[in-house]
């Protein structure tokens, strides 16, 4: 699973931090931006910001983009056996 947030969508609420900390952070711009590996990826619109999902955020991501008043979060859900291949 892959994650990504429109920042032009964003309310800056920052309830996605709240079910998913370590996918999500909110950045001095009070917008959120998804994170990998604890780095946050801040190119809006741009591929450099489709954020891998740990497999145990999975259901917190989901959640997340659920609850989120923009409904900015978008989810890509991959292949069986994409991520080996790459």
């Amino acid at each position: 699973m892959r994650v990504w947030i429109d920042q032009d969508l964003c309310t800056g609420d920052g309830l996605c931090l709240d079910h998913a900390p370590d996918v999500f952070v909110q950045l001095e711009d009070g917008i959120a931006y998804v994170a990998e590996e604890g780095s946050p990826l801040n190119d809006p619109g741009g591929s450099g910001s489709l954020a891998w999902v740990p497999a145990r955020a999975e259901q917190s991501v989901i959640d997340a983009a659920l609850a989120c008043p923009g409904e900015c979060i978008f989810i890509e859900m991959g292949r069986a056996g994409e991520a080996d291949a790459a």
